[in-house]
């Protein structure tokens, strides 16, 4: 310890009072002790947990147990004030509150054997340690769960039968690539990583390739296509996009069409694939859902009236979405699919996700009858611009309230509650009639109506039989 060069000039004329304000203002705990360790004078600075008054207590009677060999050393062997001082961690107990930490040297006064022990509050000192601690063991979980869900995802890149890349999406070079892509894409020997990609397919299926990945890079999001190498191999390409700071890659996915559902179309009948081909560019809006009326398929005119930019961002997506009332005319739907198989021009309208509405036609099929697992193909068509003398198909006029019963699920609840009275009103006016013996006077009684207003229901149910309309 380096001490003042000339501290007897430094310090000239300096009485007790004030020697014991200036250790006082330096030190955050000072001791003055007699020889057996009682506490004579104590002085506090700084924290208030500590600032208990001491004197006449033996000092190891003040720290905590583990402290107290501590204690007794510096008491047995004080430092002499000549040479540098040595410092230990002595702990004192506060009453429901951690222990504080305070770091004494015992220094001995010259001639009269008292011993002056200075102390520095660690606490603020432990506390930034503590959180040191907590912040290196959060890091250190935070670290090994991100291992453990990098193993994870490597072991499935590892193990996925599908050839998986991952691109750089500024030079579209391989940076790396799983297995099954090694054993589908490498050729002559050559290692696949650092090759630019699409190479290897032919020029058709290069541009489709190129196409796609420029339209994931600008939007996020594209549609697969089907691309064939120059040996003749096809698979169905898909992309998407992973932003990693300033860097961004691209995973590609490949299905060999031999091993996936892509392949489907090549085992079907030449007249069955056009068929698909036909409805996919029909004038009527064609889509395949599920049981529950998730999107499995549609075609562009479907994605042209709900104003969507490609099958895949309505794909799963609820067909309630954009059809009739959110929910309720596709509930209708489908609950009579599930119980007749077949439904026929349930008018309605559908929703562009821009605001646009357009009235439709529905009519749907399941697939497999009344089974609650079927698919469901539902053609709409667009029928806001009719040709000039083609009208909208009207519903006959039920003549029973069974017949009314038989079209829940073919037209809306407001047209068959509209329905549902005119019938009603009908009835009862006939029979008012048939118990009056067609004495239209006494029926309006009967019927608590006006004859006024009785001429004007019999002439809109044509029961007028052709008569002026006199009561």
């Amino acid at each position: 310890m380096k001490t003042l060069e000339a501290p007897q000039e430094s310090f000239k004329g300096l009485d007790a009072e004030e020697a014991a304000r200036l250790i006082a203002t330096a030190a955050d705990v000072v001791l003055v002790l007699d020889e057996q360790g009682r506490i004579l004078d104590n002085a506090f600075s700084g924290d208030e947990a500590i600032g208990a008054d001491w004197r006449g207590k033996q000092w190891v009677d003040v720290v905590t147990i583990e402290s107290r060999p501590k204690v007794e050393a510096m008491l047995s062997s004080p430092s002499d004030s000549h040479v540098a001082p040595r410092w230990r961690q002595v702990n004192h107990p506060v009453h429901r509150a951690p222990d504080v930490p305070v770091d004494y040297c015992a220094i001995r006064i010259d001639g009269d054997g008292r011993i002056i022990a200075i102390g520095r509050n660690l606490r603020t000192l432990a506390s930034l340690q503590q959180r040191v601690i907590e912040v290196q063991q959060s890091l250190e979980r935070d670290y090994w769960q991100l291992r453990q869900t990098e193993a994870r995802f490597r072991l499935l890149f590892q193990t996925a039968l599908e050839p998986v890349l991952v691109l750089d999406a500024a030079n579209r070079k391989i940076i790396e690539a799983n297995p099954s892509a090694d054993k589908l894409l490498t050729r002559r020997n050559r290692e696949l990583v650092g090759q630019s990609f699409p190479d290897g397919f032919n020029p058709a299926g290069q541009e489709a390739i190129t196409s796609l990945l420029d339209g994931v890079c600008n939007t996020g999001r594209s549609d697969s296509v089907i691309a064939h190498r120059a040996d003749g191999t096809a698979f169905s390409v898909s992309a998407a996009l992973l932003r990693q700071q300033l860097d961004a890659l691209l995973i590609v996915r490949l299905v060999p069409q031999t091993a996936g559902s892509a392949m489907l179309g090549a085992e079907l009948p030449e007249t069955k694939l056009r068929l698909l081909q036909l409805m996919e560019k029909a004038p009527d809006a064609v889509v395949v859902t599920d049981a529950q009326g998730a999107i499995l398929s549609a075609n562009r005119m479907f994605l042209d009236l709900a104003q969507m930019p490609s099958e895949e961002v309505v794909r799963r997506e609820s067909l309630g979405r954009w059809l009739g009332r959110h929910g309720v005319d596709l509930d209708v739907l489908l609950a009579s699919l599930r119980q007749h198989a077949v439904i026929r021009l349930f008018p309605t309208t559908l929703r562009g996700e821009l605001g646009s509405s357009a009235k439709v036609e529905v009519s749907a099929v399941s697939s497999a009858g009344k089974d609650t697992n079927a698919s469901y193909g539902f053609f709409v068509r667009h029928v806001d611009h009719r040709p000039t003398g083609e009208s909208e198909p009207e519903m006959d006029q039920p003549r029973s309230m069974e017949q009314m019963t038989q079209l829940v699920g073919q037209v809306p609840l407001k047209e068959l509650v509209r329905e549902s009275t005119d019938l009603i009103e009908k009835l009862c006016i006939e029979a008012a009639l048939q118990l009056t013996g067609d004495n239209r006077a006494s029926a309006a009684e009967l019927l608590g109506l006006s004859r006024q207003s009785l001429y004007v229901k019999l002439r809109r149910h044509g029961l007028m039989d052709g008569d002026s309309g006199e009561l």
